[in-house]
């Protein structure tokens, strides 16, 4: 039988999967997603959509439909600490509903340099969403009970075995395979390819084996505890935290499993008496599912890419999902990759762009999973007090305590605008660089700047709109002097690679100006700046381009620096 063929194979249609799905397919590119399941993910599984993350679903149009799913749109989203949920409240860290999200957004533009703030929602509703989009998409097939069995690829593309449940074989020719296929990854494991980084470290809470309970449980509201999105317990017998699905009384508890308990023994009736240890007294409430996995870990795969085969989201890092960057992560390799095999089978840029994935999002994931596991040291080493559940001075004293500690570490964790758009390509092969101070890295605190290698600054426009809905969807050329001949020359250089350039007139947005500093800035498909200065030439045209398609050939950064 003859292959099937296609410009690229996706094998895994988690987020990542889905995500690239959707950026090769709004670009034109051929795929074809596989996926053993038998459809996307019902389980809630991550619950945090961060403020990156939403505004590639802004870029994509869809980031008001992702906002209007999960909880009811006046429903809290505090994170807050407790003894046991019926026993005392130990902090409370404020956050916006969905519908003042973008009152609050403007109002603290100051902090949230971005077009959207973070968005509380299942991961399960989100890909249910991805999945919607790509297969509305004309040359993306979605083929769900499908296996990769295994796979060989040559100078000119790969070819692909796989299954169907129903076990007729067939194979595929690719261009390029993507393998999305999570940390068990197939893909992965044929290449040979291992993980490096931190193993689990013990702790008193995302140190070890965890459990995670689905529960129906309406009763809970009876506590008349006020309403938040995440409830955690901190006392010495049951950690635990409480995340709210819906708000309506769907939940899922997290707790780390003591010495003696099994995941695999468990029934439900016995994660039904965790549940009720976090609470603290008897309510109705029913067991709808039982997960166990391991927290601690921070492991980034030793390479991302192997000739036209490449790897992203679990199947190259995890994380423990303190921060909750996991998914996020694995959006933005989609939203990486996804230009740039789009420019490469366009004929737009050479090869090389996409080697430039590994050197980009590689020293990414080591950032991310280092911060979101120095977030388990935070909450899971602090361990509390004897005395946190007992009347009296020590108890009261002990309370005290815990609460401004877990206060404190609330804010690090939940508002970390630094951890979602502080990530940076310096270094990269396709980005050139214009040897301007790199600025601190913090998760609490983003510093913006338009120096090549970085997210591309946010900025609200004097018509209210944000910046970015001005972007173009693939390139984007912002200039404070439309007239001088550099637009000119950018342009042509584009028109002549077949390259879309939008070019934005900001001379009469001061606060864009004072963020983005040069007369001209040049932004790729991906939001990044690749290229910012005064002045360029037709000459400094071409070598700019060159650099930023993987066309430098003897060309340098310096040529245009």
């Amino acid at each position: 039988m003859k292959p099937v063929e296609t410009d690229v194979l996706i094998v895994g249609a988690g987020p990542c999967g889905l995500m690239l799905a959707n950026e090769l397919g709004r670009r034109g590119i051929r795929v074809i997603l596989v996926d053993r399941e038998a459809t996307v993910a019902t389980a809630p599984q991550a619950n945090a959509t961060q403020a990156r993350t939403m505004e590639h679903y802004r870029r994509l149009g869809f980031a008001d439909e992702i906002r209007a799913l999960g909880m009811p749109d006046d429903h809290p989203t505090d994170v807050a600490y407790f003894t046991t949920f019926s026993g005392h409240e130990l902090a409370r860290h404020k956050m916006p509903a969905s519908r003042d999200a973008a009152t609050f957004l403007r109002q603290q533009a100051h902090v949230w340099n971005g077009a959207e703030l973070p968005h509380r929602v299942p991961q399960s509703l989100v890909e249910q969403t991805l999945c919607r989009k790509a297969q509305g998409l004309p040359t993306v097939s979605i083929w769900f009970e499908t296996e990769l069995e295994g796979f060989a690829q040559d100078d000119t593309g790969v070819l692909a075995n796989l299954r169907e449940t129903t076990g007729r074989a067939y194979q595929i020719r690719a261009r390029y395979l993507f393998g999305a296929d999570g940390g068990s990854s197939t893909v992965r494991k044929q290449l040979g390819i291992r993980y490096s980084g931190g193993e689990t470290r013990q702790r008193d809470f995302m140190g070890g084996n965890m459990l995670s309970i689905y529960l129906d449980a309406p009763a809970f509201y009876d506590l008349k505890i006020p309403r938040a999105w995440m409830y955690w317990t901190f006392n010495r017998k049951r950690r635990a935290l409480l995340a709210t699905v819906d708000g309506r009384g769907s939940f899922v508890l997290q707790t780390q499993l003591r010495e003696g308990e099994d995941a695999n023994r468990m029934s439900e009736a016995e994660a039904g008496a965790l549940f009720l240890q976090a609470v603290g007294r008897d309510l109705p409430f029913t067991v709808t599912g039982i997960a166990s996995w391991l927290a601690g870990r921070a492991l980034v795969a030793e390479t991302f890419l192997d000739g036209r085969v490449l790897l992203g989201g679990d199947a190259i890092h995890l994380f423990t999902p303190t921060g909750g960057m996991g998914y996020n992560t694995a959006i933005e390799d989609a939203v990486n990759i996804g230009w740039k095999l789009a420019a490469v089978i366009k004929g737009q840029a050479a090869p090389d762009l996409v080697a430039s994935y590994e050197a980009e999002r590689r020293p990414v994931a080591i950032r991310n999973t280092t911060f979101a596991l120095r977030f388990a040291d935070s909450v899971g080493l602090y361990v509390p007090s004897p005395a946190i559940q007992d009347a009296g001075p020590a108890g009261d004293a002990a309370r005290a305590r815990a609460g401004a500690y877990l206060g404190s570490h609330a804010a690090r964790e939940f508002t970390i605008p630094g951890f979602t758009f502080g990530a940076r390509y310096d270094g990269s092969p396709v980005i050139v660089d214009d040897r301007t101070p790199v600025p601190p890295d913090a998760p609490s605190v983003y510093v913006p700047t338009a120096k090549p290698g970085g997210r591309a600054p946010h900025a609200w426009l004097a018509d209210g709109r944000s910046l970015f809905d001005a972007f173009g969807f693939d390139w984007t050329l912002l200039c404070v002097h439309p007239s001088d001949p550099t637009v000119a020359a950018m342009r042509g250089e584009a028109r002549q690679r077949g390259i879309d350039l939008e070019v934005v007139d900001i001379s009469n947005e001061p606060v864009a100006m004072d963020l983005y500093e040069g007369a001209f800035t040049l932004v790729r498909p991906d939001q990044i700046v690749a290229w910012r200065g005064d002045h360029a030439s037709a000459d400094d045209a071409r070598c700019v381009f060159d650099i930023v398609t993987a066309h430098a050939g003897a060309r340098t950064v310096a040529d245009v620096a």
